[in-house]
């Protein structure tokens, strides 16, 4: 079974790769959770994060956005001293920010997936690329997602977390035209 080379032999990275990569998610508190998980990712490496994600649902109640808009100076330093997450300081200070203006966006938009989808026409992007190295860090989609998120109180959301970030939730689907799991046919972008 061919799988996209970032996969790697990892069975974390594998099960990632095969259970969740590219698939549509429209459920809040799981494109919470990957926007947590992805402004966390920021100069590590994604094997890394997904090695402490159960530490980050933990330390994160699950990532419901309702808790996490309310942790105050304690929550924030129990994070900084969790050895189960990356404990940087700055991320953690804008994921409690994030989860406020998470809230914002849905009681502006009645969800976050309707915000989110309305940036792809409601339906997955297809690329199909030869090879996961012919994807892209950014594109046009993910640049006007972070700008506009960043307009609405959100931080550690650049355009190259953004397009991880709709990698991640299936907004946009990268999967390799040698991949198992890539789509027939290509639909591309707004």
């Amino acid at each position: 079974m061919q799988r996209c080379s970032w996969a790697g032999t990892d069975p974390v990275m594998i099960a990632y790769h095969d259970d969740e990569w590219g698939t549509p998610v429209h459920d809040d508190r799981v494109l919470f959770e990957f926007l947590i998980l992805e402004g966390a990712q920021a100069g590590l490496s994604w094997s890394t994060i997904l090695h402490r994600r159960d530490g980050y649902r933990r330390a994160y109640r699950k990532f419901d956005p309702a808790k996490v808009a309310r942790f105050g100076e304690r929550d924030a330093a129990r994070l900084v001293a969790d050895a189960s997450i990356i404990r940087n300081k700055a991320k953690i200070a804008w994921s409690i920010r994030n989860a406020q203006a998470f809230l914002a966006l849905q009681r502006e938009r009645g969800s976050f997936d309707a915000y989110l989808w309305d940036f792809a026409g409601g339906a997955p992007i297809v690329n199909r690329p030869r090879t996961s190295a012919g994807v892209p860090a950014t594109t046009e989609l993910s640049d006007a997602l972070s700008k506009d998120l960043r307009r609405h109180g959100f931080g550690f959301v650049g355009s190259t977390i953004c397009y991880a970030f709709l990698q991640a939730v299936g907004v946009v689907n990268d999967h390799a035209a040698s991949c198992f799991l890539a789509p027939k046919r290509a639909r591309r972008g707004v």
